[in-house]
């Protein structure tokens, strides 16, 4: 886990393409999708299994046992049961949060799709979602995903994520904007 966090992504996502391209090459990519969901929400859920992944106090060995027998438990695919078993003996199971989101990534890319991440002031209704992903989609020509969360101390409006792009319409950035100006001039 000494490595930089540019090069762990880098590894992430060449174990990413290669379990994508088996699965693609299967036609597997909506079970895989579905594994993916289920490896996050365990992740999410489960302490030990973080403990698991990035506690440098197990062996490989117990690791790559460990992971077969949650891959098992959970059905995973062979594929997948294999990557993680990979994973495990070469001491790089604390990249499975990285694999897990590049994996993702690749199947949205594949099936046109992207993903808004949306932090709003207020919660938004579905009318308002629906219009903000047409929006979106218009905007980009995919179909748009949306990830959103509330933060009440935006006052009002919304930040808007989209890639590598970002527009930010809150109240508070306009008003930290005001005071930048503000203290400008005087």
């Amino acid at each position: 886990m000494s490595e930089p966090a540019s090069i762990s992504a880098g590894i992430a996502d060449r174990y990413a393409t290669a379990v994508f391209e088996i699965s693609k090459d299967s036609g597997q990519l909506d079970a895989l999708k579905g594994e993916i969901d289920a490896l996050e929400v365990a992740l999410s859920e489960s302490a030990d299994l973080q403990g698991l992944i990035k506690s440098p106090l197990y062996s490989s060995e117990e690791q790559e046992a460990s992971i077969e027998a949650i891959a098992k438990a959970m059905g995973l695919s062979a594929t997948m049961t294999h990557t993680l078993g990979l994973l495990a003996q070469k001491r790089r199971l604390y990249l499975l949060p990285m694999l897990l989101s590049a994996l993702s990534a690749k199947i949205a890319e594949e099936k046109g799709e992207v993903t808004a991440h949306v932090t709003s002031a207020t919660e938004l209704s579905q009318e308002q979602q629906a219009k903000l992903a047409d929006a979106l989609a218009a905007k980009t020509g995919k179909t748009v995903q949306l990830n959103i969360a509330v933060d009440e101390t935006l006052i009002g409006g919304m930040i808007v994520k989209l890639g590598s792009r970002m527009v930010d319409t809150s109240i508070r950035s306009k008003l930290a904007s005001l005071q930048t100006s503000m203290k400008e001039v005087g």
